[in-house]
């Protein structure tokens, strides 16, 4: 059995004149980040991977919410589409049982959706927990069942 926690960054501030990869978490984005991780961890979940894009906000979510954790920024997560996410999944270590891709919708949401089959929105912040049976190698849209969503708007 696999996890993984396809996770949107927190809320970035818009700010005129500042390139996109720049936009940093808003005071209400770095609260939200850090409840990621309490809420996690009250879940019982401790990523052996922790994947990330390099774009300011979503490695400041990563480093809030998983503290203690090594994380991987993947430059291939920012823009990427769900295809292009989930294979970057695919090539991931095989001995790794519970996975984080920390990344930017759309992206996020259309793998968290075409994995679980469910039907969940994906404001910043949220996170969907996902399981599946499959070797990450093999994981394909519909492979994954919802374990839970996660929205820091409605938590």
């Amino acid at each position: 059995m696999r996890t993984l926690i396809v996770l949107r960054h927190a809320k970035a501030a818009q700010v005129p004149g500042l390139a996109d990869r720049e936009r940093p978490l808003t005071e209400r984005g770095e609260r939200d980040a850090q409840r990621v991780g309490d809420e996690l961890r009250a879940l019982g979940h401790r990523p052996d991977v922790v994947l990330c894009s390099p774009a300011l906000r979503t490695r400041r979510t990563a480093e809030l919410a998983f503290p203690d954790q090594e994380i991987s920024f993947e430059r291939d997560i920012y823009e990427a589409y769900a295809d292009e996410l989930l294979a970057l999944i695919r090539l991931q270590d095989p001995e790794a049982r519970t996975m984080v891709l920390c990344g930017h919708n759309p992206g996020v949401h259309e793998l968290a959706l075409g994995l679980s089959g469910g039907e969940f929105g994906f404001r910043p912040g949220s996170f969907a927990v996902i399981r599946t049976d499959s070797e990450w190698v093999d994981l394909w849209p519909g492979a994954g069942n919802l374990v839970t969503h996660w929205d820091p708007k409605q938590a």
